[in-house]
């Protein structure tokens, strides 16, 4: 049966909130928790040594527990704590970066993230020698390029893909969310905290088009594959990832969860979460379409 797997948060939480919320998760039906800040280091709601704690109950909830790097790093201070991240000893560690990568070899089996760009099977060849055990594919690989990857896929090696929420998209070193209030990113003034979902960025004909995350930007609409989960087990996936949000991430993973056991159909699950997204739903990369366009789903 396929693992169902809660991605980082990505958004900036309250500390109350994010206690808060990782409380429930302990009491739901997720099998994977990825755990930290992966998107910008000025926010410290959390530190390391919060997000371990985190970890330990979880783990003692009977989850797996991973901790999640930076995607882009720019300081030394970055740097400083990607290695205390990646040598904690204990838990799993997700690389979102190469340096992230090379400081796990020898090391603690580690997660290749969605943001090291492994597109070919040679490349996840190099990572399991480099000792991962799971990677997440690219969030734009659809269908067809992840039943190349399947095929050339190393012994051992378990496969994830991000099947709800609103996709990253890019990072950069400038924070957009600062930006639109006129602020620089060094006084940003953690702007971050007024968007619990991002800031929705809109066409000039008011039509939602992408989400600023601070340094990142995402899909305005929620990518939901949770009617592809039967071609997914077909052709082997392990883990299938849920991205948080605001509200009603509970209600997400419950239907995600219905749907792998066969108690609900992926039809009727998708009438229950048009109730639970902030915005549209698309599907289209894994159908080698353009992200924001949704497919009817079909079989493998």
């Amino acid at each position: 049966m396929l693992k169902l797997a809660l991605g980082p948060i990505l958004y900036y939480w309250p500390r109350d909130t994010v206690m808060k919320f990782y409380e429930e998760v302990a009491n739901s039906p997720v099998d994977i928790v990825y755990l930290g800040e992966a998107v910008c280091s000025r926010r410290h709601e959390l530190r390391l040594a919060d997000w371990l704690e985190i970890a330990e109950k979880l783990q003692a909830a009977g989850k797996e527990a991973v901790l999640s790097t930076l995607a882009l790093l720019e300081s030394g201070s970055d740097v400083t704590t990607l290695r205390r991240l990646t040598g904690n000893g204990r838990f799993a560690v997700e690389a979102n970066d190469m340096g992230a990568v090379h400081l796990m070899d020898g090391g603690l089996p580690f997660v290749a993230g969605p943001h090291v760009n492994v597109y070919n099977p040679p490349t996840l060849q190099l990572m399991g020698k480099l000792g991962a055990r799971r990677w997440v594919m690219p969030l734009e690989m659809g269908r067809e390029g992840l039943e190349q990857m399947q095929a050339g896929r190393p012994q051992g090696m378990e496969t994830e893909v991000f099947a709800y929420g609103r996709m990253p998209l890019a990072f950069s070193a400038r924070c957009f969310t600062a930006r639109n209030r006129n602020l620089p990113k060094d006084d940003c003034r953690f702007s971050c905290l007024d968007y619990p979902d991002g800031l929705v960025m809109e066409t000039r004909e008011d039509a939602a088009f992408l989400v600023l995350n601070g340094t990142q930007t995402q899909s305005a609409l929620v990518y939901n594959l949770i009617e592809e989960l039967d071609q997914m087990t077909k052709l082997g996936v392990d883990v299938v990832r849920i991205s948080p949000q605001s509200q009603h991430t509970r209600r997400v993973i419950e239907c995600y969860d219905a749907v792998r056991r066969g108690d609900m159909s992926g039809a009727a699950a998708n009438a229950i979460l048009a109730d639970c997204m902030p915005a549209e739903a698309c599907n289209g990369y894994w159908y080698g379409k353009p992200g924001l366009e949704q497919q009817a789903g079909r079989a493998a």
